[in-house]
């Protein structure tokens, strides 16, 4: 693998001042709808606010990775006086829970700092939704530069149609596609 230079983008959080409004996942929904902006459905965010209302806690956590598998993390944090469940720091779509992944084919989400727009659509460099509608300062966008090693990483098309392949069978996925060719 070769090193080269490449610009990170990510979004740090900091809960403390986290009040619960999941104004984030809104305009995330709404971003991701198709047609764009035409409906709201929070469980296809990208960003999703983990709470435990009776011990006041709000902990927005952006969908990553997807975990084709369940993992043994079961421990619990304590941060600032406030207990915190592993999974709720997990940005992983995987089978053990529903969270990031879309409601109707149950394929992974995976947040995509709001990129997916046409050409010309947002400025490079602009900050993506979630971080525009923060209105506490939560939410904080960073660029830099690092010098990574050169992998191969999957698409959304990629990853989407691997967990269909788990899910179903390669053989059930080509009839299917098959099928939907020929009623075309």
């Amino acid at each position: 693998m070769a090193k080269i230079k490449k610009k990170i983008k990510t979004i740090k959080v900091d809960a403390d001042k986290c009040n619960g409004c999941r104004a984030c996942e809104v305009a995330c929904s709404s971003f991701h709808a198709i047609p764009k902006y035409s409906s709201n459905n929070p469980a296809r965010s990208r960003i999703q606010v983990m709470t435990h209302r009776l011990k006041d806690i709000w902990l927005p956590v952006f969908a990553g990775e997807l975990a084709a598998a369940e993992c043994m993390g079961r421990d619990k944090y304590i941060i600032d006086g406030k207990e915190y469940d592993e999974c709720g720091f997990c940005r992983a779509a995987c089978p053990s829970r529903d969270l990031f992944k879309e409601p109707d084919s149950g394929l992974p989400l995976k947040c995509d700092m709001c990129e997916e727009n046409a050409p010309g659509e947002k400025p490079p460099g602009e900050k993506p939704l979630c971080v525009q509608v923060c209105l506490n300062d939560v939410l904080i966008y960073e660029e830099r530069e690092e010098e990574v090693e050169e992998e191969v990483i999957l698409g959304e098309m990629e990853m989407g149609l691997k967990h269909l392949v788990d899910r179903h069978g390669l053989d059930t996925l080509v009839d299917t596609l098959a099928r939907m060719v020929e009623r075309d």
